[in-house]
């Protein structure tokens, strides 16, 4: 069976031992010539993401890693709703994070004696020939104890016929050492290199160690996403009482317990312990750390609320309806995971390079201490130059300065309530000009509120008011709340509804006291009267007819106003480049009005859309050349969202999955439409701009190094610092959006 005909599986694992680019491309290539599998690895993340047959399984892929000489774990998925098993904290090298700092002390310490000893004119007299052995004995733990993480990835790489950074910084301190302790032991010389192996080594630990504290500072983002929710909850069951009554009573337990259905109890200050609706209680809720949003909530009766969100002050009791895995939190880290775990467009240049580019400077390496000895240089000379090849030739900042980025953006994007569901997105947002956008909930609050009733004959407004009301209790369209809302506000009383039915785009029909009445649209009866049509040609609001047997009885309209940062964000997509068009299922007056509040030109607006039509719309804009976005639900608009060059999906958060949308925005509100693209082409930008150092420094560098004029401890600082200027860039990203 070929393996287009397998199922394929996917495992997400936990790489042990990579030190550079050059180790995940190994891994990468290793695992690609299995048949079927598809693998990324990302070294920033530690993880590597693979898709595989059936035909294979876990253990034949953790066996391929560990032959390639890794250490592999599997990422199991946790029910909790919190995220993934991250497993043990690693830190981009074969030792733990405790071991490296301790490692980086010592080698720290000894190192700057030893190039007090060896630099330092007076004490180098003083101590003359002692002061060699001095050294000799100081350099001796850093080379043994503090480089062991060097020398034993170089080795484990050497047995597998592979070669990584490790492998240049451990040749270049062992021929620095080997040459030092020959030339004290013979008296052949006094060019000693002790203070090369133990200055570079030292300046190696402190670059790994700030590199990997920089790191965990770029996954702070997605840790706290994991560490968000409740741990425990007070869950109402019944039990049996005095005299064989059933009681309500609460019970803590673990929210791991909770099941789909279970009522529980959520006190002022709590965590809300999963997604859910709300059978009672009145309070607000804090979404900021979910959402992004930073206003607190109202929230009743059949609202939904989110689990990890914060009540307020009053008491609420919630049934849960998603636990463990299908909680909008659970989704919400997935989806950061797979971004950060995947791979950029703009790195696949950085790989090829990685691959191949160890070997070349061990070629260059050898090259350039042939070249100064059969130009009749000193042999210490022409060793010191090929040492500082090997050391600063490190391509761990061209590993790095894709996923770092990457790792930093994606974990900020979430802080603001964005998903970006892949690095490849970025790329697409650099290229988009247009952005499509809906009207209600995402210019308008989405909350619009009933303004007027408008009757055709003797018909009583309250009459018709309470059977358009009684059919849209029955919607979850922010239209239909205004117009339940607007009747219980005025006393109105719903009738009992039988047989409703939802008319997408269009609006609800159901039968109330035996009559079918409909809702909605003025294509769904048959008879308009004047007063109606009158109704329909002023209206500055959305407005919807409720009738029966055919004839329209009366038009009732609510508004809905803009949302106080719409205008300044419209301006901000212009100043991205970004020409804003605006399409409606609302009237042409209702879009005009809110296009001109908010700044989108007049004939960039387009009334009456049904949602089935505007994938038609969007492929318009792309035949005439545009590169377009789309913002919608994530639901009705999903043909159009993945018609769109970048679609983005807006909403609460319970559509978080949809398959749809490039990216998902949790607040429905234009200005993270800005935000998004924003970001996104930000993130691209400092990927490039790490590239680019990357790539210039090893261009310039290593000639610099092969022809004498950088030391080697000079180049074991620069090339520390080199990993740690990248990933320090790459934070720069955490700071993105805040004043």
């Amino acid at each position: 069976m070929s393996t287009t005909e397998t199922a394929t599986q996917h495992v997400d694992l936990a790489i042990s031992g990579m030190t550079c680019a050059s180790c995940s491309a190994r891994i990468e290539r290793k695992l690609g010539r299995l048949e079927g599998v598809e693998a990324s690895v990302n070294l920033a993340t530690e993880k590597a993401s693979v898709s595989f047959p059936s035909a294979l399984s876990v253990a034949d892929i953790v066996a391929t890693v560990e032959k390639t000489g890794y250490g592999a774990t599997p990422l199991t998925e946790k029910t909790t709703g919190r995220g993934r098993d991250g497993g043990p904290a690693m830190t981009h090298d074969v030792v733990d994070q405790d071991s490296l700092r301790r490692r980086t002390v010592v080698a720290s310490a000894l190192a700057l004696l030893v190039a007090v000893l060896h630099m330092v004119p007076p004490v180098r007299e003083a101590l003359g020939a002692a002061g060699h052995w001095l050294q000799l004995l100081l350099t001796l733990p850093v080379y043994l104890w503090a480089a062991w993480p060097f020398h034993r990835a170089a080795a484990i790489n050497a047995r597998h016929g592979a070669s990584t950074m490790d492998t240049l910084v451990s040749v270049g301190t062992t021929a620095a050492m080997g040459w030092s302790v020959v030339a004290l032991l013979t008296g052949f010389t006094h060019d000693l290199y002790f203070e090369v192996v133990a200055v570079v080594t030292a300046f190696l630990l402190i670059g790994r160690t700030i590199e990997a504290h920089a790191k965990a500072q770029g996954r702070s983002a997605l840790t706290t996403l994991m560490e968000l929710g409740a741990k425990d909850v007070a869950v109402l069951r019944q039990d049996a009482g005095r005299g064989g009554a059933m009681a309500t009573t609460e019970h803590r337990v673990p929210v791991e317990e909770l099941v789909v259905g279970d009522r529980f109890v959520v006190r002022p200050g709590e965590k809300v312990a999963t997604d859910g609706v709300i059978l009672s209680g009145r309070s607000t809720i804090d979404a900021s750390m979910v959402t992004g949003e930073s206003m607190p909530v109202e929230v009743g009766p059949e609202d939904q609320v989110t689990g990890a969100t914060v009540n307020g002050h009053g008491r609420l009791i919630v049934r849960a309806s998603r636990v463990g895995a299908e909680t909008t939190l659970a989704r919400i880290t997935e989806l950061v995971e797979q971004a950060q775990t995947g791979k950029a467009p703009v790195q696949r240049l950085a790989d090829r390079i990685s691959a191949v580019f160890v070997p070349a400077v061990l070629v260059i390496a050898g090259l350039t201490l042939v070249l100064w000895l059969v130009t009749g240089n000193p042999f210490t000379e022409g060793l010191a130059a090929a040492v500082a090849v090997l050391i600063i030739a490190c391509p761990c900042a061209l590993g790095l300065a894709t996923p770092t980025a990457l790792l930093t953006g994606t974990g900020r994007g979430a802080q603001l309530g964005i998903l970006i569901k892949g690095p490849q997105i970025l790329e697409s947002t650099r290229a988009v000009d247009t952005v499509v956008l809906d009207k209600t909930g995402t210019l308008t609050t989405g909350h619009p509120v009933l303004t007027d009733v408008v009757t055709a004959g003797s018909l009583p407004a309250d009459a018709a008011l309470k059977a358009a009301a009684s059919v849209e209790v029955g919607s979850e369209h922010p239209v239909a709340r205004a117009v339940v809302a607007g009747a219980r506000e005025r006393g109105v009383r719903l009738a009992d509804t039988q047989d409703f039915v939802t008319l997408p785009g269009e609006g609800a029909r159901a039968a109330v006291n035996g009559m079918v009445v409909t809702v909605g649209r003025p294509s769904l009866f048959d008879v308009v009267p004047e007063v109606l049509h009158e109704a329909l040609a002023r209206a500055e609001g959305t407005i919807v007819l409720v009738g029966w047997e055919g004839t329209a009885r009366a038009a009732i309209t609510v508004a809905d106003t803009p949302r106080e940062t719409s205008a300044a964000a419209v301006e901000r997509l212009r100043g991205l480049g970004l020409t804003p068009y605006l399409l409606t299922g609302d009237n042409a007056r209702t879009a005009a009005a809110v296009a001109q509040q908010v700044g989108i030109d007049p004939t960039h607006v387009t009334a009456d859309v049904l949602p089935q039509h505007k994938f038609d719309h969007v492929r318009a804009l792309q035949e005439q050349g545009r590169v377009v976005a789309m913002v919608g639900d994530g639901v009705n608009d999903a043909a159009a969202l993945a018609q769109a060059d970048l679609g983005m999906a807006m909403g609460s958060g319970t559509d978080v999955a949809a398959e749809s949308a490039d990216i998902v925005l949790m607040r429905a509100d234009v200005e993270t439409v800005a935000d998004a693209i924003g970001l996104s082409r930000r993130t691209l930008q400092v990927i490039k701009q790490n590239l680019v150092w990357a790539f210039g420094y090893n261009t310039l560098a290593i000639p610099l190094a092969a022809l004498g004029l950088l030391t080697p401890v000079i180049a074991g600082g620069a090339m520390a610092l080199s990993s740690v200027l990248v990933v320090l860039n790459s934070l720069r990203l955490r700071g993105y959006g805040r004043a």
